[in-house]
Parts: structure tokens; sequence; C-alpha cells
């Protein structure tokens, strides 16, 4: 702990933080306390790590930000400038710049564009009881509230999802989509 503070590094309340052997943090970053870093973590300049999330085999880039209470699963990758809030998980996906995803969803097998809203209570539905499957959302979407991505599925560039909708089905370029 005392090399990654010498780093640049805030971490509050360092007793309270576990860091893995082989965790990267970069300078201007903030650990703030009871946050759990498994093996594989990286974390870019000035990145703020909230209370109570864990972090495992992943990567997060530069000004982003992560909880409280969220779960970083492994082969994730998370870009610049985006909001993972309060329990969140995100498990085998990559999240384009600027995307927030605030609270209350669950993200697994995707690839996220960037400057995406998700909104809270939605879930990409990845598993059909054999086999897992992509979610692709392209640049620009906008998905309302308690919303149900069901995979395979692809959302196109600057769509828009109404809240509550179950997407069974792919979603072209500027169009709206309600269920």
């Amino acid at each position: 702990k005392d090399t990654i503070i010498k780093g640049g590094v805030m971490l509050q309340k360092p007793e309270s933080i576990h860091l893995s052997f082989d965790t990267k943090i970069k300078h201007g970053s903030n650990i703030e306390p009871f946050v759990f870093f498994k093996p594989g973590v990286s974390i870019k300049n000035n990145v703020n790590i909230k209370s109570h999330s864990i972090l495992e085999s992943c990567t997060i880039n530069s000004f982003s930000s992560i909880g409280p209470s969220a779960r970083i699963r492994p082969y994730t990758k998370i870009g610049k400038n985006v909001k993972i809030g309060n329990f969140v998980e995100v498990k085998n996906s990559i999240i384009g710049d600027s995307t927030s995803i605030s609270h209350l969803s669950y993200i697994g097998d995707s690839k996220i564009g960037k400057n995406i809203n998700i909104g809270a209570g939605t879930i990409t539905c990845n598993y059909d009881g054999r086999r897992k499957s992509k979610t692709i959302i392209n640049d620009n979407v906008f998905v309302g509230s308690n919303c149900s991505l069901v995979a395979p599925i692809t959302i196109g560039k600057n769509a828009t999802i109404g809240a509550g909708s179950v997407i069974t089905k792919n979603i072209p370029n500027n169009h709206l989509a309600l269920e």
C-alpha cells in the first residue's frame, strides 16, 4: 500500500482496502474505504473507486468513477470518463468512453459504445440456460430505466429504448423502440 500511496494515489482508510499482489493503480486516483481488489486489476490515472466495490481481472481507464457497491468482474474493460454507479455489476464487457450506467444494473457479455446512458434497473439477458450470447449497443444510445435486453441483440447508433421495454430484436440506427 505504501508504494501505491507514494505513486500519488489517495487511499482513504487504507487498512480497510484489500489490494492483490498485482494491483496497479496510477497517480491521481482515489480509493474509498472497504474496496476489494482481486487479481488482475489495472486502474489508470484519476479514477475514483467508491466504497464497498469489488474489482477482478479488469481495466478501468482515466477519469472514470466506479461505485459505491459496484462489482466489476473478469474480462471487463471500462473506457475513459465512464460512470459505473451503485449496485451495478459488469462482466466480460467493453464499456465505451463517456458512458453512464448509474445504478441497479447488470451488464454481461456486452460491447457498449461511447456516450451511452443505461437507465436504472436495466439488464442484459445474456444466458438462455445453454449458451451465453452477446449484446452490442452502438454509440449515442439512450436506454430507459428497467429494460431487459435479450441477447443476442444489436442496438444501432442514436437509438432510444423506452423505459420498461423488453427488447428481443435488433434495433436499427436512429430508431425508437418500445415494448
